[in-house]
């Protein structure tokens, strides 16, 4: 029966899918709650209780040097890098399968397989031939 999921595995998939998204709203909701809609509705209620703006609004997330950005930006980039990992990896890709023929080289090259930057030599379109001086890490 492994076409069927339970409610609880439902409840978990939708919670591990949706998290690192979740996280990016919140933080996108606070900082135009902070940014945006608390410094005019500061200043309409300084306008409407005495007449004029006396203090200006001083946002919340950046009191204690702003502990909450920097510890927000840690959160979002290294969810995003995990999750780079991850589709690189193939993780949660598993409906997505590299295709099992090779590719076609492109009309108008001389190589037949697709090049790399080891000790492999690249030929061009011209016939010339390039050799990197030193292998290169492979990405």
């Amino acid at each position: 029966m492994s076409g069927t999921l339970t409610s609880e595995q439902k409840k978990e998939d939708w919670m591990n899918s949706k998290w690192r998204p979740m996280m990016g709203w919140m933080y996108m909701l606070v900082c135009t709650m902070d940014f945006v809609v608390f410094p005019i509705l500061w200043s309409l209620v300084q306008l409407v209780g005495g007449g004029r703006v006396e203090t200006q609004w001083s946002p919340i997330t950046l009191q204690g040097a702003g502990l909450f950005h920097m510890a927000m930006g840690a959160v979002l980039g290294v969810t995003a890098w995990s999750r780079g990992q991850e589709k690189l990896a193939g993780v949660n890709n598993s409906s997505v399968q590299a295709p099992s023929v090779p590719l076609a080289p492109m009309p108008g090259t001389s190589y037949t397989q697709a090049p790399s930057w080891g000790t492999t030599p690249i030929a061009t379109n011209s016939g010339k031939t390039i050799v990197p001086s030193a292998p290169q890490p492979e990405i």
